[in-house]
């Protein structure tokens, strides 16, 4: 305003010299001096335009005519106004608002006070710290020995994962017995249960060859699905007949395994699915279940093309695929020979190494970046080559002796230098012909020994240099295969995992591998999970074994009948190192001998496109040093790959609230190896309260009571019984499990006793908080609108609560309930409230807006959830939590909650007992706060300097509450509530950062997702018109139809580049693609309580006033309103960063090869080994009749 501008002295020596000067009356000089003292700028400037309206007036006839009141008196009045008003804004730029700093700290005060008598009284806070108090006599606190726990952990974990293995080392017998005394029948006929068509019937209602009843019934152990656990059944893929005779013999001899099924299930219930995948294309699954087709009709699914089965089946493998790109593999021919590429790709796993190589005149590397070296096969890699491999284009004349020159040297080089698998080595040839003299290559690098085996692909319908290119194989330890059409590619591609188990089948060595984790997206078990769009899909590794033939006449092929194998799901491997034994911050978590995470809290193996989530490309190979990402020195990640036992400390920053909010935590790491498998075991402790726990007890009686309360829950996440073991328990949940077990109705039940012990004393000290919180609530008369619920938490996983508020009024409808998984007991995590309170001076509330949104803030296309959800969370959130959180998100308002610790002491050693807190409005919050921010106009001014009375309602005042990460929970501007401060004001953000008082904090996401522009695969020329574009589509689908109906190509041929243009180019736009992102996180320097400033900007300057909040984690800033400061200060977001390297550093990057544990086996060579099966060339029947149809139809096209 003005009037605080200009002083009195100053308004009326100004009125009296321009008196002096224009001859205004006094009545004229009052009306301005009281003007200029009541208005604001924008008055004046209304003013000075009022002013020269009035000296003119429309006339009667609507012209223009000078009013009464104009004349030389009115031109000096005008004149007099626009003196002033630009003097007045001159003396604006030198003049200052004076905000009283002693004025807003007495309202922090006054606010602190209020909210924390409000927070204290709805909490009970101060009863349930006294309450822990008077038992301090009676309890004993310990601290945590990490090496005993993880030692712990580790020898309950390998006695679980050694039931695995012992359940499939008896179905490897059994299958191997089986075939022992099978004769096989070329004309066997024999009915067995096809997953496919079970219970089907034709229209007479008879039941469909290969199905025939099939009893199901919804199983709790089996994610609820229909299954049948007296019978296995078999799937087979579409592009398998089922009644080939290898499948009929190999289903009438596996019947054996049913049995073996039955009594591994019944000697171990926590088993999953078992099975048996064998090598001619059919799946044995048990349980039987209804397998489904996809939207085609379409079965994909084959067992061969898995993780498990191709571990099992091979020894590590070294692999250099060699592609041919010359002139004559135009066409359908690059198209074959891509997904050829892609096929073997698909068979490597992360204990393989690889390199691609194209040839035509000259060799080069499909990654320029790999020359000379191979690179681990994870799926990373793979699917960077595969994106390459789409760019491929011919040219030129193919000149193999090169390409297979530099192959060799890639596989010894590594070899010399004790890099790559250090176990089989191979080069994949892909080629329509070999025709120069390649002898010499191998005679230089590969014979006598001949330790590198040659495997060659012959594509397309030419069979000119068949017999070159099976030379090539044969004299190679290797295999030929011919491959015309796509529907080829995947059987032949399967042909060399059988040569390269040979060795390990005459050995008869019967390795147990076990797998990365992984995310079974193919099988119908899990795709209708994966369909509905939940939070999370189950993790699982899976353990399997190979099976070989024992008959003596066929032990020098090697022959392999399959590989058997179990399932296990991660989330109940990790429920072996329960939370509460780890305190609010520690965690357990799993990695491979390859440094991959196996399990962690921080996984985030899922991202969203669109409505859809999907697992990320590099999900199962995100590397320990990615999550734990302060080990910069990688010392824990070295010690773990390398199978050590220690301890290591770091100081770490972490983040909760979805990323937004930064702690600094000291760890202890402790880990450990897990005998017998790749796997190693960490597990992480908090210093501070983390290190101890307190142990109390009470009669059982007394504690049964107490937990049976209304108003009580456990973590239903957590184990306090096992409720998997009898089938009878698995409708129980957790609570209802506790009771029966404590009240002796099921005392076979296996229970946890020492959490039981701490859970029952946990529910009587609470007790007296049930009859508190509903003493409060039936007072309605006292109680304060806005306050919704009450709630405590205690280590044991015990969650008390109390709903002060119906559900029709409440505004936080989903506070507290099973789709909160923030604020709830997970596996993964402890309630966002405990965490933060933890962190916190016990006693002292912490206040906070969560975050509304179901993302995470940072990660824009991510579902921010945990990989640990079991199925049934999965789906059930799936089905119910889609619908109505969205419906509660628009239902649901912003709200506040309010935490703090309770704290138990005995000696010098504290812990944490729990913490306890209320929810409440932020109405209720607002009102408070605006009512004490406003001084009344009787305010007594004399002894303050500034602007007096202050009200943070005024025009010219901005008044802001915000948290210690610098989040706003109070602006005029409502939609502001929960936005960071930066975002609202840049100006006032950077001067606190730049005084200290806040400081920024950067962190890393190794596992983000970032749009980047697309570009098309093909480097072919593009389609010339619209004619020719639908002209090449025609083509590709009558090509695609005749491959349909003859399972070969007989327009191979067609070499036409408009073909591979109108099937390999893509659109363009924006895709996801993994990426690295650095991002901030600010937080509050409590040692600065209180500061004001003032901020130049332009021509005007900006003073602002911040005070803490007694007491608490909240800031008040009382802002002045009137100087725009956008110009010069930019907003500071939260935005994160990707972070880019230069193409140097990219390439260092991509090589570097981080220390790994080989598997301790590899077969890789035996002397008995028939070399000699090494191939044959394919046949192919021409149908007259469709060649010249595919000719006629190409000549009218052309």
């Amino acid at each position: 305003m003005l009037s605080m501008l200009l002083s009195d002295k100053l308004s009326l020596w100004t009125v009296s010299r321009f008196e002096l000067y224009m001859n205004v009356s006094q009545v004229d000089l009052y009306f301005v001096t009281i003007t200029l003292q009541r208005a604001t700028i924008t008055g004046l400037m209304q003013i000075a335009a009022a002013a020269g309206m009035n000296c003119w007036g429309p006339g009667r006839a609507g012209n223009a005519t000078k009013s009464d009141g104009s004349g030389p008196r009115g031109g000096r009045l005008m004149m007099l106004v626009w003196i002033i008003l630009f003097s007045s804004l001159c003396l604006m730029v030198d003049g200052q608002m004076k905000i009283p700093p002693e004025t807003v700290q007495q309202w922090a005060v006054s606010f602190s006070k209020e909210i924390a008598a409000l927070s204290a009284r709805y909490s009970g806070a101060k009863l349930l710290q006294k309450k822990y108090k008077d038992i301090e006599g009676m309890v004993k606190i310990e601290e945590v020995d990490g090496e005993e726990l993880a030692k712990k952990f580790a020898e309950e974990m390998e006695e679980m994962l050694g039931r695995k293995m012992k359940s499939v080392k008896r179905l490897a017998e059994a299958a191997e017995d089986a075939d022992l005394y099978h004769e096989y029948n070329e004309t066997l006929e024999f009915d067995y249960y096809n997953s496919m068509l079970i219970n089907s019937y034709d229209q007479e209602g008879n039941s469909v060859p290969l199905g025939g009843e099939f009893p199901l019934e919804a199983n709790e152990h089996f994610n609820k699905l229909p299954v049948n656990t007296q019978l296995s059944n078999i799937q087979v893929p579409t592009n398998v007949y089922n009644r080939d005779p290898d499948i009929l013999n190999g289903a009438y001899m596996s019947e054996a395994l049913n049995d073996v099924f039955i009594d591994n299930f019944q000697k171990d219930p926590t088993l999953t699915w078992q099975y048996f995948g064998s090598a001619t294309g059919f799946f044995r699954l048990y349980p039987g279940i209804k397998w489904t087709s996809d939207e085609n009709g379409v079965v994909t699914f084959d067992s061969r093309n898995r993780n498990w089965y191709i571990q099992a089946a091979t020894s590590p493998k070294d692999v250099v695929i060699v592609v041919d790109v010359s002139g004559s593999m135009k066409g359908l021919r690059l198209t074959i020979a891509k997904h050829t590429i892609n096929t073997i790709l698909d068979t490597l796993g992360e204990n393989d190494f690889v390199n691609i190589i194209a040839y035509s005149d000259y060799v080069r590397y499909v990654e320029p970046c790999f020359k000379g070296t191979l690179v681990q096969a994870d799926l990373d890699n793979r699917e960077h080559f595969k994106i390459l491999v789409e760019e491929l284009h011919v040219k030129g004349e193919g000149k193999v002796k090169y390409a297979m020159k530099e192959s060799f040297k890639i596989l010894n080089e590594a070899a010399a230098l004790g890099q790559g698998s250090l176990c089989n080595q191979a080069i994949m040839l892909i080629t329509d012909g070999a025709m120069e003299d390649f002898q010499e290559v191998f005679k230089e690098f590969n014979w006598p020994e001949r330790r590198v085996r040659v495997f060659t692909y012959l594509i397309g319908r030419e069979m000119t240099f068949a017999d070159n290119v099976k030379w090539i194989a044969c004299n190679n330890k290797g295999y030929y295969t011919h491959v015309s059409t796509l529907a080829d590619v995947q059987e032949n591609v399967m042909e060399y995992l059988h040569v390269l188990s040979r060795p390990m089948v005459i050995n008869h060595d019967h390795d147990i591998i076990w797998t990365e984790a992984y995310m079974d997206t193919v099988s119908p078990i899990t795709e209708k999970l994966f369909d509905t769009q939940a939070q999370s899909l189950l993790l699982m590794t899976s353990v399997a074994m190979p099976v070989f033939s024992k008959k003596k006449e066929t032990l020098s092929h090697g022959i392999l009948l399959g590989v058997v194998g179990t399932d296990v799901a991660l989330r109940e491997l990790m429920r072996l190192a329960p939370r509460y034994k780890l305190g609010v911050h520690g965690y357990a978590y799993l990695i491979t001998n390859n440094g991959y995470i196996l399990s962690h809290p921080d996984l985030r193996p899922l991202y969203k496109e669109g409505k859809k989530l999907k697992p990320k490309p590099n999900y199962n190979s995100v590397d320990l040093s990615e999550v734990e990402w302060e080990d910069t020195e990688e010392k824990l990640r070295t010690a773990m790959v390398k199978g050590e036992t220690g301890t290591l400390s770091l100081d770490v920053r972490t983040s909760v609230d979805k990323g937004t909010r930064v702690m600094f935590l000291k760890n202890d790491y402790f880990h450990t190896v897990l005998n017998e498998t790749p796997f190693s075991l960490g597990i992480v402790l908090t210093r501070g309260y983390g290190q101890y726990i307190f142990i109390g007890n009470v009669s059982v009686e007394e504690g049964l009571h107490d937990l049976l309360a209304p108003d009580l829950t456990i973590a239903s996440e957590w184990t306090y019984c096992e409720t998997d073991i009898d089938p009878a328990h698995r409708k129980l949940n957790q609570l209802q499990a506790v009771v029966r077990y404590l009240t002796g109705k099921e005392p076979d039940l296996e229970c946890d006793v020492l959490l039981l012990q701490q859970t029952l004393f946990d529910a009587v000290v609470t007790a007296p908080m049930e009859a508190y919180w509903t003493a409060l609530m039936l007072n309605t008369s006292g109680m304060d609108d806005g306050v919704e619920t009450a709630f405590l938490g205690t280590r044991s996983g015990l969650l008390r609560f109390q709903r002060y508020t119906g559900i029709e009024k409440r505004v936080a409808k989903s506070f507290l309930t099973s789709t909160d998984k923030e604020n709830m007991f997970t596996l993964d995590h402890f309630p966002v409230w405990y965490r933060r309170a933890a962190e916190y001076p016990a006693g002292q509330f912490l206040y906070y807006m969560p975050r509304q949104d179901t993302r995470d803030v940072f990660r824009d296309y991510e579902a921010d959830y945990s990989a640990t959800l079991s199925a049934e969370e999965v789906e059930h959130q799936a089905e119910e939590g889609g619908r109505k959180r969205r419906r509660a998100e628009e239902e649901e308002g912003p709200i506040v909650i309010s935490t703090t610790a309770v704290t138990v002491t005995v000696g010098k050693k504290t812990a944490i007992a729990g913490a306890i807190g209320v929810q409440m409005t932020l109405d209720a919050f607002e009102s408070r706060f605006w009512s004490i921010t406003s001084q009344p106009n009787d305010t007594d001014c004399s002894d303050i300097e500034g602007k007096c009375p202050l009200r943070c309602g005024s025009f010219d005042i901005n008044c802001y509450l915000i948290d210690n990460n610098g989040f706003v929970l109070i602006s005029k501007q409502r939609n502001d509530a929960g936005r960071f401060f930066g975002e609202v004001d840049g100006s006032v953000m950077t001067t606190l950062i730049r005084m200290g008082m806040f400081k920024r904090v950067s962190l890393f996401d190794y596992q983000a997702m970032c749009k980047m522009n697309s570009h098309s695969v093909n480097s072919a020329r593009p389609l010339l018109s619209p004619f020719y574009g639908l002209a090449s589509a025609l083509k590709w689908l009558l090509s695609n139809f005749l491959l349909f109906l003859l399972e070969f190509n007989i327009c191979g041929f067609w070499h036409t580049e408009h073909f591979a243009d109108a099937s390999a180019h893509k659109k363009k736009g924006d895709i996801l693609q993994p990426c690295e992102t650095e991002y901030p996180s600010f937080v509050y320097e409590p040692s600065v309580k209180e500061t004001n400033s003032i901020i130049k900007c332009g021509r005007c300057q900006k003073m602002f006033v911040v005070q803490q909040i007694p007491d608490s984690n909240l800031l008040m800033l009382v802002v002045q309103a009137d100087c725009d400061c956008s110009r010069q200060y930019s907003p500071i977001t939260m935005e994160p960063k990707e972070v880019k390297y230069n193409a140097s550093v990219k390439c260092d990057r991509m090589r570097s090869q981080k220390i790994r544990r080989r598997p301790e086996s590899c077969h890789a060579y035996h002397p008995q080994e028939n070399a000699n099966d090494c191939g044959r060339a394919s046949f192919i029947s021409l149908s007259v009749s469709l060649f010249f149809i595919c000719l006629s139809f190409s000549t009218i096209i052309s």
